[in-house]
């Protein structure tokens, strides 16, 4: 009997040598059994330096506490915690380094002692490609915002012209006024009081370029939506009215505040509307119209939807539209419709694009509640 005992105990061990991902098989007290050579990668150890030692010197201090909490359980209550399911944990390598692990766990009954089978694939390659895709998506979204930024630079320019030069009207009015030998004073606060109407509205229009300019590190805070496209739309207001066209506001009421990045959906409703203007920009139709409305979306989610007028977009083409670096226009960069949607998506929302019902292009954000 030993010797088919040992027979059986190396064809086990020629199993779980043969699988890629570590498998560590551990009794009902937690103490290691069988350690595969796929563990013995992971975590740096050979196989006659844990046998026999708890399990626990795979996990960080906390995890082994209540990793011997989790096994106590089940041997009373039969009540699983990972096993079928598995998760995602943070082991930890021989001299102490942590690296996050995928870990499933399957029981074997054996009477009164079951055995635990744990399954582990290390993620740490993973992980590392997602925070470089990270990275990657950040500087996208900075180069994205800058460039719009940059060409939304001419109509900026435009509308803070407006209050400087009436500034510099009343600032030479109060001149004028102060030089005469019985000065109006009221007159002179009147004017001094637009200049510095005219010095917010100025400021304000600043402010608003510059949070569109910010660093691409996401910041949540409770928004209101609505607010959000009325700033959007004031921005390019004054370039759209050189194009003539014509925008039309469509807020629905008692929207609730959504946790999100104002700058961001701000700067993806910035791409949607320069694409209706140059769409519309393109197209001999007459008159140009541009509609932005919100409304209440299933769940209390928020759908933000931009429509124009224009030529739309051929089915051919609409499969790859959120493509990045695909464009049909001479000058642009293929990014623009990209990042609007990968700035939904980065807060659990979508975006989608579907032909206007009379004519042109709609392109439909919904963001989800809290």
């Amino acid at each position: 009997m030993p010797e088919e005992t040992t027979v059986h105990e190396e064809a086990v061990q020629a199993i779980l040598d043969a699988a890629v991902d570590g498998v560590v098989l551990i009794d009902h007290s937690g103490v290691i059994t069988a350690f595969n050579r796929g563990a013995e990668r992971l975590f740096g150890y050979a196989a006659s330096e844990v046998l026999g030692r708890n399990v626990g010197i795979l996990m960080s201090d906390a995890d082994a506490i209540q990793h011997d909490g989790h096994i106590a359980r089940y041997l009373k209550s039969g009540a699983p915690h990972i096993i079928g399911r598995g998760r995602e944990v943070s082991a930890q390598r021989k001299g102490g380094a942590a690296f996050p692990v995928f870990l499933s766990v399957g029981v074997l009954s054996n009477g009164a002692t079951p055995r635990f089978l744990g399954f582990i694939r290390d993620l740490s390659a993973e992980r590392e490609a997602q925070a470089q895709q990270q990275q990657l998506r950040e500087r996208l979204i900075l180069v994205s915002r800058l460039a719009m930024v940059g060409e939304i630079a001419a109509g900026i320019a435009h509308e803070v012209n407006q209050p400087l030069a009436a500034i510099s009207n009343y600032a030479s009015a109060s001149q004028r006024l102060l030089a005469a030998s019985d000065p109006e004073i009221g007159e002179v606060r009147n004017a001094l009081r637009e200049i510095g109407t005219q010095a917010v509205r100025a400021a304000d229009i600043i402010r608003r370029l510059r949070r569109l300019a910010h660093g691409p590190q996401m910041r949540r805070e409770p928004s209101s939506v609505n607010a959000l496209v009325s700033e959007v739309a004031e921005l390019v207001r004054s370039d759209a009215a050189r194009h003539g066209v014509y925008f039309e506001l469509d807020l629905g009421a008692s929207l609730p505040a959504l946790d999100i990045d104002g700058s961001q959906i701000q700067q993806a409703l910035l791409n949607l509307l320069w694409n209706a203007l140059h769409a519309l920009d393109a197209s001999m139709i007459r008159p140009k119209h541009v509609r932005i409305s919100t409304r209440l979306a299933p769940e209390r989610g928020i759908e933000i939807e931009i429509c124009d007028n224009g030529l739309g977009v051929s089915s051919a083409l609409a499969p790859r539209l959120f493509e990045p670096f695909f464009t049909t226009k001479p000058d642009g960069t293929g990014l623009g419709l990209a990042m609007s949607r990968t700035i939904a998506e980065a807060h659990g929302g979508t975006l989608q694009y579907r032909g206007n019902i009379t004519a042109g292009a709609c392109f439909v954000m919904r963001l989800p509640a809290s």
